[in-house]
């Protein structure tokens, strides 16, 4: 029977197929696929693809609340930064506050469609989709207020996989089937535990001697 290439799968049979999401029992930032909202973890969202989505609603659609959501985001990242950890109760419902006014006004410029009475969900604009899973996922949007081992975004996790992208559109891809699971493979580990703060050539030397440090999955 032929194996099947995790990095070949998505979804579930991905998750599965790796089998380290299915036990992961940290924080995962993610871009709010629905297949992330299947495992057992805590949850968290990446604002830079918010950012990313209202700036197009800013620029494209001439929505101004778009922008003052923006503002209030890149200013609760700062304002973290700053204070090197957790913002303090007094300061995480103020954002919350507006995070929620804002929502408010965006909804009253973008009207929701009445039901087309067909099967399932009504189809909405791009504009009121992105403002309902901003405010059913408003703990994932703003949880880097509350913990401060929770990134603004997962654009750490994004770069980790431009290199696997370029040896695939420009290198032309691998000779082997085993040489891409090999490769894929190194560099997962080595990214994740760059994420947990582990020295990467101390790391290699004790892989080499035959005993590999384990990337913490909590």
């Amino acid at each position: 029977m032929k194996r099947e290439c995790p990095f070949s799968l998505r979804g579930k049979k991905a998750f599965d197929a790796f089998g380290i999401l299915t036990v992961f029992a940290g924080t995962l930032i993610h871009d709010g696929w629905k297949s992330y909202r299947d495992l057992e973890c805590t949850h968290g969202l990446c604002n830079a693809h918010h950012l990313r989505e209202l700036t197009y609603v800013f620029e494209e659609m001439e929505q101004a609340w778009a922008k003052h959501l923006i503002d209030q985001l890149l200013a609760a990242h700062q304002e973290v930064a700053a204070a090197g950890g957790p913002l303090t109760a007094k300061r995480i419902a103020y954002y919350r506050s507006a995070h929620a006014r804002i929502l408010a006004d965006g909804e009253a410029a973008n009207p929701r469609a009445p039901p087309s009475g067909r099967r399932g969900r009504t189809r909405q604009s791009k504009a009121l989709n992105l403002i309902d899973r901003l405010r059913v996922h408003a703990d994932d949007v703003w949880r880097f207020m509350t913990d401060h081992h929770i990134p603004f975004s997962n654009n750490i996790a994004e770069q980790a996989v431009r290199m696997p992208k370029v040896k695939q559109k420009i290198s032309g891809g691998f000779r082997t089937q085993a040489g891409l699971d090999t490769f894929c493979t190194i560099r997962s580990y080595l990214a994740t535990l760059h994420k947990q703060g582990a020295n990467l050539f101390h790391a290699l030397t004790l892989t080499f001697q035959g005993s590999p440090p384990q990337p913490r999955f909590a």
